[in-house]
Order: structure tokens, then C-alpha cells, then sequence
């Protein structure tokens, strides 16, 4: 993916040809984080586990369907070694732990500092979320890449709160996630607009109430802001 283009300024106007749903009593605006915010392959992680010698990886993981091993990483429910372990167990050849875990991340890329100014001058305007499936293999990945990017977890200081599956104990789509969004920060969902690449996770938050926006591969979050 290239260079975005740079920013001159910000007009928070919503981009109608998209039908981008920021409406003016628009108080409060959640992220998703991976193909949102962070760029992220799923191929390479894909090809990365096939190279491995795991042909039939994409059988067991898709960004739209999961085995149950992997939703149960995303919700904490097997700890890294569980999880490796019962990976290992999918492999006719030894896997080291560092193997599986670097096919694991290959998935995640880069972070372009545009998308960190723009979150940071939407902060002034709306109170801004997090909501991400994830888990603590790809957290410790691109926590340390934000340390070495940004100097410190920056998104500590843009969103009021971060929602991540591996700790809450519950995922997207389901909608018992945006609920506890919405119940412990006090959001109306009229006023609260969701942002995610998977449609079915933007289905989840409208079965809530919430406005969503299912933002395209053709896009980013520089572009319809």
C-alpha cells in the first residue's frame, strides 16, 4: 500500500458519494483497528503459515469465518501457549513457537502517521473508541511497534477508551460487545457512529442502533473524513 496523501486541513464533512454516515449529532465515532487504522494482509500471515508447511490454513482462518481455536485466542480463552500448542498439532513437520508466532503477525503492516493526525484532531471534536477483535500475540506485535514508531502507546492518549476481544471476553459481531461499549460509556447509539473493513462486524453494530460504515478496501479513513 503507498504513501497516503498529505493533509491540509480537516472539514469533518461526510463524503455523500459514499454515503459516509457522520451526521451532525454525531457525539462519538469507534474504530476498528485492523484495516482501519492499522494497515494489515491477511495473505501474508495466509502464505506466511503455507511456507510453514499449514497448506490448509485458509480453511481454518478467514477475516470472515474462524475455527474455534482462533476465536478462542481473540476472546482470551487459551492463553499463547494453548494456543501454539494445539497449532503445533495441525503440522506433520516441528514448528518452533517463534515460527508460528512470526507467521501469526505477518498479517500486520504499518501505521501511517497521517491516520494518527487525523484521529488526534477528531479527538478535539467527537469522544473517540476502540473496538478491536484481537489477541494478546498480535497486541504485544503492534504495541511494540507503536513504542518504536510514535515513541509510546499513542492510542493511550486519542481514544478514551479501547475495547479489545482478548480482554473483554467477547468479539464482534456479537452485538453483547457494542452493547457494553455503548452501557459503560453512556452512548446513544443516534449519536454514535462505527467504523469497521468487515461487514459483518458493521451488521453487529447496526443491529444495535449504532450508524456503521463499512469502509472499503478503496479507502481510508484520510479519505472519507
Amino acid at each position: 500500500m503507498g504513501p497516503e496523501k498529505g493533509l491540509r486541513n480537516y472539514t469533518f464533512a461526510p463524503n455523500m458519494q459514499n454515503k459516509f454516515p457522520l451526521q451532525s449529532n454525531t457525539k462519538n465515532i469507534i474504530f476498528d483497528l485492523g484495516g482501519v487504522i492499522l494497515n494489515i494482509d491477511y495473505r501474508l500471515t495466509s502464505q506466511a503459515f503455507k511456507n510453514l508447511g499449514l497448506a490448509d490454513f485458509d480453511e481454518k482462518y478467514s477475516q470472515a469465518k474462524q475455527s474455534h481455536l482462533f476465536d478462542r485466542l481473540e476472546t482470551g480463552a487459551v492463553a499463547p501457549e494453548q494456543f501454539r500448542l494445539e497449532l503445533k498439532a495441525y503440522f506433520s513437520q516441528t514448528v518452533s513457537d517463534t515460527d508460528l508466532d512470526t507467521a501469526w503477525n505477518a498479517m500486520l503492516l504499518d501505521l501511517p502517521k497521517q491516520r494518527i493526525d487525523l484521529l488526534k484532531e477528531l479527538s478535539k471534536k467527537y469522544r473517540l473508541f476502540l473496538l478491536s477483535n484481537t489477541n494478546i500475540i498480535h497486541y504485544n506485535a503492534y504495541s511494540a511497534y507503536l513504542k518504536t514508531t510514535f515513541g509510546k502507546l499513542i492510542f493511550d492518549e486519542i481514544f478514551e477508551k479501547q475495547y479489545l476481544s482478548f480482554e473483554v471476553g467477547m468479539r464482534k459481531p456479537d452485538k453483547e460487545i457494542f452493547e457494553l461499549v455503548l452501557n459503560e460509556n453512556k452512548l446513544l447509539p443516534s449519536e454514535t457512529l462505527f467504523i469497521d473493513d468487515s461487514i459483518q462486524h458493521i451488521e453487529g453494530a447496526r443491529k444495535t442502533g449504532i450508524n456503521a460504515y463499512h469502509l472499503p478496501p478503496t479507502e481510508t479513513i484520510i479519505e472519507v473524513f
